[in-house]
């Protein structure tokens, strides 16, 4: 069992949880996930490491209340305890001294995984130059720590409410017409976000990186779930990644495999919203789908 530390609302649906977890908290790196399952009959949930204190022996984990499963964790509180928690899994991110200006690319709650990111290349002498995307102000999330670690900031928001009006790509074509000598570009958030950032840096030569979160359910590489193909070959993102060169991903391929179970997770939505309006916990019989 592992112990919520913490419970922090961050905006509408998105919350952040620190979790007791000495042993993962010890060897996790940037660009690491974990694996969790609320309780016994719950899916494995992969959740990208946002955070980690070695001393405290915690990580940090930040999600939306999108799905039947990110709904049944947010029910929980400080106090409360989560089953299953493997860890740190995949290969963490290539941070090297002195490599130059790095570009780190947030869109959503994809800010959350690019921090730690941000800051292993701050920490190794290089120039972080950060970009935030929201769709509004008020679901912007972790400006305060990616100004913390960061040489300059960009902000973006669709509805132009904070900072500049625009894609992430808009802000990332600003740095670039500068004159920025770039020596990569990394980018985490929804899959059509990273996919126009490889577009954007693909005729500048700009080796992009993106972290991919495809269906994953064993993290092992074994149950096939999460294959990718990037360039000639097929990879496995919970083994092989999460990180891959972004002008070799398959986008389309990609974001066909993330809409196949799009009507299941659908009809566990409304499964759970309509055993909330019986008031019937959970495992009690109810008229809709069985549990």
């Amino acid at each position: 069992m592992f112990k919520i530390l913490k419970k922090q609302v961050l905006s509408p649906d998105v919350l952040l949880f620190e979790l007791e977890a000495k042993r993962i908290a010890k060897k996790a790196e940037p660009g690491q996930f974990i694996i969790l399952r609320v309780d016994d009959d719950g899916e494995r949930v992969p959740l990208t490491i946002a955070d980690f204190d070695r001393e405290k022996g915690s990580i940090t984990i930040i999600f939306q209340e999108i799905g039947a499963s990110t709904k049944q964790l947010g029910a929980l509180n400080e106090g409360d305890s989560i089953l299953d928690l493997v860890g740190p899994l995949g290969t963490k991110t290539h941070i090297e001294p002195d490599m130059g200006a790095i570009v780190c690319i947030g869109g959503g709650i994809g800010v959350a995984p690019v921090y730690p990111i941000a800051r292993g290349m701050k920490e190794k002498g290089n120039e972080v130059i950060s970009i935030m995307g929201a769709k509004n102000k008020d679901i912007l999330i972790f400006e305060k720590e990616m100004r913390a670690v960061s040489d300059e900031v960009f902000v973006t928001t669709d509805d132009g409410s904070y900072g500049i009006k625009g894609f992430v790509t808009t802000a990332l074509q600003q740095i670039i017409d500068r004159g920025t000598k770039i020596a990569e570009v990394i980018a985490i958030g929804p899959v059509v976000m990273m996919r126009s950032v490889a577009e954007a840096t693909r005729p500048y030569n700009i080796p992009t990186v993106v972290s991919l979160n495809p269906i994953m359910v064993d993290g092992t590489g074994m149950c096939g779930g999460c294959r990718v193909h990037v360039g000639e070959e097929t990879k496995f993102a919970c083994v092989d990644g999460p990180e891959f060169d972004a002008h070799k991903v398959d986008f389309k391929g990609l974001m066909a495999r993330q809409r196949m179970y799009k009507e299941q997770e659908k009809d566990a939505v409304e499964h759970i919203c309509r055993c909330e309006q019986l008031g019937l916990e959970k495992g009690e019989d109810c008229e809709c789908h069985s549990h």
